[in-house]
């Protein structure tokens, strides 16, 4: 069998793809309040970076890759930690008085850094989705991918607005889906590879940065597993126990998918130890297993950059509604943020100032840390309390690094 032509391989990926979508579309899983407060915080995690991780990690670590990945969803997880412990002792309700202060200027001031954020990833997923579908047609130029992304947020922000949270939501599930049918289909297509052509590693190179400059690059992807903390702002749909929940179940099944790619993906990586890593590479990949998974991962992209976009306008609606204590609801904020999403395609290039959004993401996680180890202090108390002070304001410490230090992926 090779590569170039259609396969029982071929139909057997498809026929997985679809029954794996069909599936999660079933009432039962689809209307499911678990599974739906799940949904925002899982697209926003798998989003781009999914497409740029095996590049991106063969060209910095090498043959230590599924090593560099485990470190970097562990550090996810001790972040997803201290955030859902905000979210179960939310600071703004629950403290006194003299301590309430403090815990609102670092909620505010982690919210404004975040808000800030979203709205630059928002811009970026749809500008990107763009490039990808006109690419794909054969008309891509700036000017006609900046009108269709204009075209695609307009939507989006009308469509929250006439929809709320809940029509985002079944928006978002829809993508997310197809998304996750079609990484399921990739996951198989590479067991099947490295099944018939060995696990063989030896092509892989060792990494040749130093450890300094090999952590710094690592720091900065910690931003291909952001996104669990939409979960957060999700507050006027879900309770806080179930926003906890789904945000731990939507990183455990996202850390479960990035480990398993890279560590299947490895054998293919040699070709990319040497080159800058792009977005197309994991599709160019794809080519040596066989026909129909190029196509399906041009989907794919496309689905990602999509659910990501719906993941961080409802994260950014729901911090505006919580900054104004419900006042304004989220759903008249969608069309600002995406109006603002519109006017950075169209005043700016958006590749410029990724990097200092990943810097943003980061100050916010930080911030969330320090929040952390203050609720911890009021609320906690005994052994329990050293130990969850000292993890909030270690992980802060490694975030400020990160902060100050890190180079960010987009960079």
């Amino acid at each position: 069998m090779t590569a170039g032509d259609f396969s029982i391989l071929d139909g057997s990926l498809i026929a997985l793809s679809v029954i794996i979508a069909i599936s999660m579309l079933r009432p039962g899983i689809r209307d499911a309040p678990f599974w739906r407060a799940t949904v925002t915080p899982l697209a926003s995690i798998i989003g781009s970076g999914f497409l740029v991780v095996v590049p991106l990690l063969a060209s910095i670590t090498g043959s230590e890759s599924v090593l560099a990945i485990v470190c970097i969803i562990l550090l996810s997880f001790w972040i997803g930690g201290a955030v859902r412990f905000n979210i179960l002792h939310d600071g703004r309700i629950h403290t006194a008085a003299t301590d309430n202060t403090v815990v609102r200027m670092l909620e505010r001031l982690s919210d404004v850094a975040l808000a800030f954020a979203y709205v630059i990833s928002i811009t970026f997923y749809i500008r990107l989705m763009c490039g990808f579908i006109l690419t794909g047609l054969h008309t891509f130029t700036p000017f006609n991918a900046d009108v269709l992304a204009t075209v695609i947020l307009s939507f989006i922000g009308i469509y929250g607005l006439r929809r709320g949270l809940h029509g985002l939501e079944r928006l978002e599930e829809y993508s997310v889906t197809i998304k996750l049918a079609i990484i399921a289909s990739l996951l198989a297509g590479l067991i099947y590879y490295d099944g018939s052509n060995g696990y063989d590693l030896s092509a892989l190179p060792s990494p040749e940065t130093g450890l300094w400059e090999g952590l710094r690059l690592l720091g900065g992807m910690l931003l291909i597993v952001q996104g669990f903390e939409t979960s957060k702002y999700l507050e006027s749909s879900y309770d806080a126990p179930l926003r906890a929940r789904t945000m731990r179940f939507a990183q455990i099944l996202a850390g479960v998918i990035y480990v398993a790619f890279v560590a299947l993906a490895m054998p293919l990586m040699a070709q990319f130890a040497d080159i800058v890593p792009n977005e197309t590479a994991i599709i160019d990949l794809s080519r040596n297993i066989t026909l129909v998974l190029p196509v399906m991962l041009v989907l794919a992209a496309t689905m990602s950059q999509f659910s990501a976009a719906i993941a961080d306008t409802i994260g950014a609606g729901g911090i505006a509604e919580n900054e104004t204590a419900g006042r304004v609801s989220a759903r008249v904020i969608y069309p600002v943020i995406t109006a603002l999403a519109v006017a950075l395609i169209w005043n700016s290039n958006i590749f410029q100032v990724v990097a200092l959004a990943s810097r943003a993401f980061a100050f916010y996680y930080m911030l969330q840390a320090v929040l952390a180890a203050r609720l911890a202090y009021r609320k906690a108390s005994g052994r329990r309390r050293q130990l969850l002070i000292g993890s909030y304001s270690g992980l802060a410490l490694v975030l400020l690094l990160i902060v100050l230090f890190a180079i960010p992926v987009e960079a």
